[in-house]
C-alpha cells in the first residue's frame, strides 16, 4: 500500500511521539527530553531519551534512533505501512483505500476477511468456555491451575461437542461459508455440508506477533486422536514461520527466549513469570521459527521434555539454531518430563536457578554423542574421537572451532593436537565443508570496511552539523551537493536537508525520517541528528542543545567535509565526466583553504 508522503507527514504530526511510546516505556522527564530504559537492550541505567520537541527517540546505549513509525517497525515489528496504518488509526484518520495494485488490493482484502473471522471465532471459543456447556474444558484448566488473569490473557476457549454452533455464530456475524473454511474452521462434505474442524476441545488462539489470531490449536477432552489439532496452513497461518507465544516474548525484555514443545508449557512459564517463553506449532522446529528469533534475541534456552524424544528435538534445534547464528542451551528438567510439571512441583525459583545453569548446546550434543560409545573400549574410544572430530568440522569460523575444540579435548581428556589434526584429516579429505586456515579477512577488505564505516558517520555528522548551523551550509553551498555523500540513504537525505535550507525553512527532523521506508533506512537517517550527541562522553546527564553545537572544532569539522569530498572525489574519478572530476578537485582545494565560521 503505498500513501504519499503528505499523508505520512500529517499522520505522524498528530501522534505525539512521548505519548506512544510512554505506552511501553516508562519515562521520566529530565530537561527538555524524557528518559528511560531502553526496550531494544538490556540496561540497568536510563539511556534511552525521548524528545518531544524533535519528535525523535534516541538510545546512547545502543544507538538505536528515530521516530514514531521506526519506533514501530523496531518494537512492533511493522512494515512501513502498518505503522502508517497504526499511528493513522490511533490519531482518527481515514486512509484512502485505493492501491496501485488491483492483485494486491485483493490480497489485502482478503487476508483482512480470514483475521475477522478468526478473531469472531476466538470471540466464540472464549465465551463458550464460560458457558456452563463448556464447564468439562474450564475445569480442565483449572485442573491444571491456570488462574482467570492467565486463561484472559491467552484467550482461552473451548468447542463444543458439535462443533455447529461456532459456525452459526460466524454466519450470524456476515462471514460466507467459504471464508469460514478458507480459515480452516470448518471442512465442506457433500453430504453433511459445512462441519466444524473443531469439537470437544479446549481452544488455543494462535497469535502472530502483531497480536492478531491467525489460527487455532485444539486439545482433545477426554480420550480421542488426535490429541491435539492445530488449524491447517492458511493465506494467514504458517506454522513454520510462527511461534506460539512470541507475541508476547518479543517483549519481554530477556536477552533469551525458552523454547517448549507445547502450548500448555508456554502458557505455565507465562503464568509463573518467564514470559520469554515460546513454543512450536505442532511441527518441529524450523529455519523461519529461527529467523523469527534472531530479529529479537541472539540466545535460545530449550527447555525440551526430558524424554528420548526430547532430546532428539533438542539435538535437531540446536543444529538450526547453529546454522542461523543463534547460540543454543539445554535446561536441565530432571526429574521431571516438563517445564509445567518441574514449575508445580519445585517452583519458580529452582526453575529459574536451572535456566543460569543451562547447558552449552555442543557440549550437550556431545555429551549424547559419548553415550554411544563404551569409553573402555579402545576401539570405540577411537570411533568416538573421530566422531568428535567431523562434529567440530561444523564450526565454520576457524576461533569458535578451535576454542570449542580445546574444551572438549579438555573435558574429554584428549590430546588437543591429535583432535586438531584429525579435524584438518577429515576437512582436507572433503568429509566436511570447513576451512582449516584462520578466517581472517584481506587488509585490503578490513581497510575496506573502516573507510566504510568512517564515511557514514561522516555523512550523519556533517548532515547534522549543518542542520544545526545552517549559517556553516550557506559557506558551503558553492562546493556541496547531495551528490556527494555518495550513496542512499545520505544523497535523498542531503537533498531533502539542502532544499529546506536554501529556502530557508525550518527543518523537522521526525518529518525528514518518514520520507523513509525502510527500517535501517530511518536509523541511518535518524543518526544524522544524534551523530554529534554521541561523540560526547554519555553520562547519563542532560545536555543542553548549546552545550552539544558548542563542542564543534573547525578542525573536526574540516576533517569530516573533506573526508565525505574526497570519497565523492575518488568515486567520481572512476565514471564521471573529466570536467565533473575536475570541477570536485577544485571544491577540495577551495575547502582545505577557506576559512570557515563556526
Amino acid at each position: 500500500m503505498y500513501y504519499s508522503e503528505e499523508l505520512v507527514e500529517e499522520i505522524r504530526s498528530q501522534c505525539d511521539i512521548v505519548d506512544l511510546i510512554s505506552g511501553y516505556v516508562s519515562l521520566k522527564k529530565k530537561g527538555s527530553n524524557y528518559f528511560g530504559l531502553c526496550p531494544f537492550h538490556n540496561e540497568k541505567s536510563g539511556s534511552f531519551s525521548v524528545s518531544r520537541e524533535r519528535q525523535m527517540f534516541h538510545c546512547f546505549g545502543c544507538g538505536v534512533s528515530g521516530n514514531a513509525y521506526t519506533f514501530l517497525m523496531k518494537y512492533e515489528n511493522f512494515t512501513f505501512p502498518e505503522s502508517v496504518q497504526f499511528l493513522a488509526q490511533r490519531a482518527g484518520i481515514s486512509l484512502p483505500e485505493e492501491s496501485a495494485d488491483g492483485r494486491m488490493e485483493e490480497k489485502e482484502k482478503r487476508r483482512k476477511e480470514l483475521l475477522a473471522v478468526n478473531k469472531d471465532a476466538a470471540t466464540y471459543f472464549y465465551y463458550a468456555l464460560r458457558d456452563p456447556s463448556g464447564s468439562q474444558g474450564l475445569a480442565y484448566f483449572q485442573g491444571r491451575q491456570l488462574s482467570e488473569e492467565t486463561m484472559h490473557r491467552f484467550g482461552l476457549g473451548y468447542a463444543d461437542k458439535s462443533g455447529k454452533k461456532v459456525i452459526a455464530y460466524l454466519r450470524s456475524k456476515g462471514h460466507s461459508d467459504e471464508a469460514i473454511r478458507d480459515a480452516g474452521l470448518a471442512e465442506f462434505h457433500e453430504k453433511y455440508g459445512l462441519s466444524g474442524k473443531f469439537w470437544n476441545r479446549v481452544m488455543f488462539p494462535i497469535q502472530d506477533i502483531g497480536n492478531r489470531v491467525i489460527g487455532f490449536g485444539g486439545r482433545v477432552m477426554g480420550e480421542g486422536e488426535p490429541k491435539y489439532l492445530n488449524s491447517p496452513e492458511t493465506e494467514i497461518f504458517n506454522k513454520r514461520r510462527n511461534l506460539y507465544g512470541m507475541n508476547y516474548a518479543r517483549t519481554s525484555r530477556k536477552d533469551h527466549v525458552i523454547l517448549c514443545e507445547g502450548y500448555m508449557d508456554v502458557i505455565a512459564m507465562h503464568q509463573a513469570g518467564f514470559n520469554q517463553a515460546v513454543a512450536s506449532l505442532g511441527t518441529a522446529f524450523t529455519d523461519q521459527q529461527a529467523m523469527l528469533i534472531g530479529r529479537y534475541v541472539r540466545n535460545v534456552i530449550l527447555s525440551y521434555d526430558s524424554d528420548e524424544a526430547g532430546t532428539k528435538a533438542a539435538l535437531r534445534a540446536i543444529g538450526i539454531l547453529r546454522q542461523a547464528g543463534l547460540s543454543g542451551k539445554v535446561l536441565n528438567l530432571k526429574p521431571y518430563k516438563d517445564p509445567d510439571e518441574f514449575i508445580k512441583n519445585l517452583g519458580k525459583e529452582e526453575f529459574e536457578k536451572r535456566l543460569k545453569e543451562a547447558e552449552n548446546g555442543f557440549y550437550f550434543e556431545i555429551a549424547q554423542l559419548a553415550a554411544g560409545y563404551d569409553q573402555t573400549d579402545p576401539d570405540q574410544k577411537t570411533q568416538f574421537h573421530n566422531a568428535l572430530a567431523r562434529k567440530l568440522c561444523s564450526f565454520s569460523q576457524e576461533i569458535e572451532r578451535e576454542n570449542y575444540l580445546q574444551a572438549i579435548a579438555e573435558k574429554y581428556f584428549i590430546n588437543p593436537q591429535i583432535l586438531r589434526e584429525a579435524v584438518i584429516s577429515y576437512a582436507a579429505a572433503g568429509m566436511e565443508k570447513v576451512e582449516v586456515k584462520p578466517r581472517v579477512l584481506p587488509a585490503a577488505q578490513r581497510q575496506k570496511e573502516v573507510r566504510e564505516k568512517k564515511l557514514t558517520r561522516s555523512c550523519q555528522l556533517l548532515l547534522g552539523w549543518l542542520c544545526d548551523r545552517p549559517r556553516l551550509y550557506r559557506q558551503l553551498a558553492d562546493h556541496l551537493k547531495p551528490s556527494d555523500f555518495k550513496e542512499e540513504p545520505f544523497v535523498k537525505a542531503a537533498e531533502l536537508i539542502f532544499e529546506k535550507l536554501d529556502k530557508e525553512e525550518e527543518l523537522n527532523p521526525a518529518a525528514l525520517i518518514s520520507c523513509f521506508e525502510e527500517e535501517e533506512d530511518q536509523r541511518l537517517v535518524a543518526e544524522i541528528f544524534h551523530a554529534r550527541d554521541d561523540v560526547l562522553q554519555w553520562d547519563g546527564q542532560e545536555q543542553t542543545e548549546d552545550k552539544q553545537i558548542g563542542k564543534i572544532d573547525q578542525k573536526v569539522f574540516r576533517e569530516v567535509l573533506l573526508s565525505v569530498k574526497n570519497a565523492a572525489y575518488e568515486e567520481m574519478a572512476k565514471t564521471a565526466p573529466l570536467a565533473e572530476v575536475m570541477a570536485c578537485k577544485k571544491d577540495i582545494e577551495k575547502l582545505s583553504s577557506l576559512k570557515i565560521e563556526m
